[in-house]
């Protein structure tokens, strides 16, 4: 698990990772139709642009406000691009409004945050810089983290802890948390962290103590996993036959989801083990394009936020 902080270039920029495995992974086709459902600061879908001729398109989806204004501005004049303010859970109707719906050539899902939300403090995201205790990746929709704070129970905040952000201490981190919110409202980045890290027993070596704890309340916040469970099947109904599915994840949690639906989807229907069928009556939905796909030495080495990146590709059969 790779410590949030570590996506913060020292520009600031944000370095999309596996950029050129993943032009490999969706086989770009100069006039394909594709899908970058997590555009951020553009660096996928311009590289994928730059592969297409004048008959290419690309439909790239984010639901940061931000992420759509950058594009509009670096991008907008590019006609073979569409800009779409949204989540990728509704990629299924966002990709059949513009009639794509199974003639897709690629997607591309690149997940979690972006280095320019983390190194911008009204977002809240960060615990190394001060800022408004928010964390949605849309503003405009949802609770935010400080009101959730404020009123979930300590059993919660705990299960929160647990299962997001696979914290050992969560018990004990829920307990401080609530007992100094009965002090003070917890309503800034900085102050969660130092509850967090007060409450922590055990820092392990150049990790901030909280940053299970702050992945756990992003993921929770913006459903973060249920939202990637409802749009991998999603994604081979848009397809079309050929098309590929590249998915990056940054931690266990996103890649376990990932890995274990393409496996079911290649596996195909789930007959008892006695009932004597041959392989093309499972109707699998796809067959497994190579092994997952990690960043080598040089790209860690410049973008530390690749660490921890892994990407699995599937192909719709």
């Amino acid at each position: 698990m790779v410590c949030l902080e570590e996506a913060i270039t020292v520009s600031g920029e944000h370095k999309p990772v596996l950029v050129e495995e993943a032009l490999v992974a969706l086989a770009i086709r100069p006039f394909g139709k594709y899908v970058d459902a997590t555009f951020g600061r553009g660096g996928h879908t311009k590289k994928i642009l730059a592969a297409l001729n004048s008959e290419g398109r690309v439909l790239a989806i984010d639901q940061d406000p931000e992420a759509i204004r950058s594009g509009q501005a670096a991008l907008g004049d590019d006609a073979r691009l569409r800009l779409h303010h949204g989540s990728f859970g509704e990629l299924e109707d966002t990709v059949s409004e513009l009639g794509w719906r199974g003639d897709v050539d690629g997607i591309l899902l690149d997940l979690g945050v972006s280095s320019p939300q983390l190194d911008t403090p009204e977002r809240g995201f960060s615990f190394s810089v001060d800022g408004p205790l928010d964390m949605r990746m849309n503003p405009a929709y949802g609770m935010d983290a400080a009101s959730w704070i404020s009123q979930a129970r300590e059993q919660e905040i705990e299960r929160v802890l647990r299962e997001y952000g696979e914290e050992r201490y969560a018990r004990r981190i829920a307990k401080a948390i609530v007992n100094a919110r009965a002090q003070n409202p917890i309503t800034r980045t900085r102050q969660l962290a130092e509850i967090v890290a007060a409450a922590h027993p055990k820092w392990e070596p150049f990790k901030h103590p909280a940053t299970r704890s702050f992945q756990a309340i992003r993921i929770f916040i913006n459903q973060e996993l249920s939202v990637l469970e409802s749009v991998l099947p999603q994604c081979f109904r848009v397809l079309k036959t050929g098309g590929r599915l590249a998915v990056i994840s940054f931690h266990s949690l996103e890649d376990r989801i990932v890995k274990n639906f393409m496996r079911t989807a290649a596996r195909g229907d789930d007959y008892p083990l006695d009932v004597p069928v041959t392989a093309d009556q499972l109707h699998p939905q796809c067959r497994l394009v190579g092994k997952a796909v990690r960043p080598g030495e040089e790209e860690c080495r410049y973008n530390p936020r690749a660490r921890s990146a892994v990407m699995r590709v599937a192909e719709k059969i």
